[in-house]
């Protein structure tokens, strides 16, 4: 179908680009690193770093990591735990090896071709596969003997444990939310209310649209992007959203998944996105946003720093948008988002694999005290027993305030654990909010998809 062929152009777009998840552009760091993008370039710095690995007890060792390294969100927990690491395992350096997102096909291929790095961040789907292949290690007794378990928060314990009980990841995030974030100012200056219900936000795309904003800027080049849109819309009607679908517990041709195709079709017909959304990175729209070219954005809470960094008392985020009143006062309980079996893995064919468990877990360990001590984010794995080098942001203090009437979170596509259905929610989403395709043939062909 003509349809299915723009999925997969816009697919392939995605990965020819080499995007960092959670909207962060791939680049190379200051430290000792190379390229992810590169194949042949990765099986080098790999091959080095294999190379330079120790022999004997005290020597030096290079351990190579794959792992995001874009935005500040990723490079200052990256940067404290390497100086933190200095000083615990001295003679260990790391070789950064940046990841791309691809929806984890450059990993999967180093895989298969031999070259998977010692230590690698993995997702729900990465997990899944290669339990499957034998090309990750079970970390339970490590987990253990450094003490893992016991800073684990009780509320993340399943974000830690696979299908089958074991532990193949050290998970350094909690649980976290899609926020649709507003700039206060554009809404003020041109006389609007926070919209509430689907009918409100549309005269809100309409003003915006007259004087040369873009309503809302989507990085759409991202499925999971496009997905957590659809699935902010799903969840007005069935707390389950996608979650539900990967779990098989719900059907795309349940009427409530219907409906929310059909909204979101209205809704880019009257011009939300802007029109280029689904060939627009991360780092396009956010400026979009930043700059005050748009007047909305979707993202997770990791972008609570930067956004406030950049308009300080001019930024917000609302609650999700439903079809009537009743209905927005009733979603404010569930949220778009959730927590996953991710975090960084091992490779157990590594020279050194009992090593780089132990500094996977010790990497871990730091990203969580970065994240709560210089991104004011206390959303993490571990309780760290530190605090933030200054007050919290009022978003997040906002979401803080919010988390005890939380009473149901769906998935982000990289928790999603049926990867058929994660590749189709992300290209098909792309389709929808491109306008290419109606509701109607997005629910036909992720039912073809489910199938």
């Amino acid at each position: 179908m003509k349809k299915k062929i723009l999925s997969s152009l816009l697919c392939a777009t995605v990965a020819a680009t080499t995007i960092i998840g959670c909207g962060q552009s791939a680049q190379t760091t200051t430290e000792t690193q190379t390229e992810a993008p590169s194949e042949a370039a990765t099986a080098e710095a790999t091959a080095e770093a294999e190379n330079t690995q120790a022999k004997e007890p005290g020597e030096k060792v290079t351990l190579s990591i794959y792992t995001q390294y874009a935005d500040d969100d990723t490079k200052v927990p990256y940067d404290y735990a390497v100086e933190q690491l200095k000083e615990a395992y001295p003679n260990v350096e790391l070789n950064l090896i940046v990841q791309a997102q691809d929806d984890g096909q450059t990993l999967k291929t180093l895989a298969a071709t031999g070259q998977l790095p010692d230590i690698y961040q993995a997702s729900t789907d990465i997990i899944n596969t290669f339990r499957e292949s034998n090309q990750i290690m079970v970390l339970n007794d490590v987990a253990k003997s450094t003490g893992f378990l016991d800073k684990l928060y009780e509320a993340n314990k399943d974000l830690a444990y696979a299908e089958d009980g074991n532990i193949y990841a050290f998970p350094f995030s909690g649980q976290e939310y899609v926020l649709w974030y507003y700039n206060k100012a554009l809404f003020e200056e041109n006389g609007l209310e926070v919209p509430k219900t689907y009918d409100e936000l549309k005269n809100c795309i309409e003003v915006f649209k007259s004087k040369g904003i873009t309503p809302l800027a989507l990085f759409g080049q991202e499925g999971w992007n496009t997905a957590a849109a659809y699935d902010v819309v799903a969840t007005r009607y069935t707390e389950g959203g996608i979650k539900a679908l990967d779990e098989g517990t719900a059907s795309i041709t349940d009427e409530a998944y219907l409906t929310a195709a059909k909204t979101l079709e209205e809704l880019v017909a009257a011009g939300l996105f802007q029109d280029s959304a689904t060939t627009t990175n991360y780092d396009q729209a956010s400026e979009m946003f930043l700059s005050g070219n748009a007047a909305m954005f979707i993202n997770g809470q990791w972008y609570i720093e930067d956004a406030t960094a950049a308009l300080g008392e001019n930024v917000d985020w609302m609650f999700y948008p439903a079809a009537d009143e009743a209905s927005y006062e009733a979603g404010k309980s569930v949220f778009s988002g959730g927590g996953s079996a991710s975090g960084f893995a091992v490779n157990p064919d590594s020279e050194n694999a009992e090593l780089a468990a132990e500094v996977a877990e010790f990497i871990t360990e730091k990203y969580c005290e970065a994240k709560v001590m210089y991104r004011h984010n206390p959303l993490v794995a571990l309780d760290t027993g530190k605090e933030p080098d200054s007050e919290y942001p009022a978003m997040m203090k906002k979401l803080s305030d919010t988390l005890p009437s939380i009473t149901a979170t769906t998935k982000f596509t990289w928790g999603l654990t049926n990867s058929t259905f994660n590749d189709g929610i992300q290209s098909e989403s792309q389709g929808l909010v491109s306008g290419q395709f109606t509701a109607d043939e997005f629910i036909a062909d992720m039912k073809d998809v489910m199938e």
